[in-house]
């Protein structure tokens, strides 16, 4: 596959002319279960795409295939507007796509800094690097430039992460992505179990990731959170689009009234469509 480079001066939210991801009539079945129907999403550079909709909606199938870790039986993806294949996530990953999934994925005893080089470690020049002694010293100041520039809040920069909190430990999930994320970070549900100042503090994280012209796309149930951080709401129902909604002008009673299927006036009908 092509690599494919971000340029966040020229694509940002509302200006880009090629979406950084497309998603084109996806669809995909568990033998006689279809999970995806048609489903179409995309988002631009430096521009937050929240994915919403009630269990079994599809979301987790979709973000699965975007990820690399799924191939749809139908439809296709297409980066910055060329046809792209993702055999596996190490694919997606080579084309500037970091996924941050609910369980984190992080090593416990490794501090932050060594999570965010984990399995990308920058080794010492000449003979030693070649013996694969790698470079601590660069790491742990590139780390803590990159966390610092992100504003995430970590408490030590020696200590293993499991001595942090669950905000903590999200924020340094986030800042990995973010470090290596070239063109999208996929976050699912990065506020589960986070209270409401840890969840501010992801919130600021992702609004900062997005100012940095990275496209984000995330899963989430809370409606006030999603009305924080993003920029469209793509919501799905039964494994199809149901809905693409302004979280600035929709209420949250017609946002949730497009995630149940209620009938509440204009509440799941597409975003610039009329009555």
């Amino acid at each position: 596959m092509a690599t494919h480079q971000a340029n966040p001066t020229q694509d940002r939210a509302h200006g880009a002319q090629t979406p950084v991801l497309s998603a084109v009539g996806i669809s995909k079945h568990f033998g006689h279960v279809t999970a995806l129907t048609d489903v179409s999403l995309e988002v631009a550079a430096g521009e937050v795409v929240a994915l919403m909709g009630d269990n079994g909606a599809g979301k987790s199938t979709l973000i699965k295939i975007l990820s690399g870790a799924l191939a749809p039986d139908a439809g296709e993806l297409r980066v910055r507007g060329e046809r792209a294949h993702f055999a596996s996530p190490s694919e997606a990953r080579a084309a500037g796509i970091e996924t941050v999934y609910q369980d984190l994925a992080l090593a416990d005893d490794l501090s932050a800094p060594a999570n965010l080089f984990l399995g990308r470690e920058h080794h010492r020049p000449g003979l030693l690097g070649k013996l694969g002694v790698m470079d601590v010293k660069r790491m742990q100041a590139e780390a803590e430039e990159h966390l610092r520039t992100l504003g995430a809040r970590v408490p030590d920069h020696r200590a293993p992460v499991r001595m942090f909190s669950g905000g903590q430990r999200q924020s340094v999930a986030i800042a990995r992505a973010g470090m290596w994320a070239r063109e999208l970070i996929i976050m699912d549900e990065p506020t589960a179990a986070l209270g409401l100042v840890q969840t501010e503090q992801v919130a600021q994280l992702i609004k900062r990731t997005r100012d940095r012209g990275i496209a984000v796309i995330v899963i989430s149930h809370s409606v006030p959170f999603v009305v924080d951080v993003a920029d469209r709401i793509v919501v799905l129902r039964l494994g199809a689009n149901a809905a693409t909604l302004s979280p600035k002008s929709t209420s949250h009673d017609a946002i949730v009234a497009a995630i149940t299927g209620a009938e509440t006036g204009s509440a799941h009908r597409p975003q610039g469509t009329q009555p």
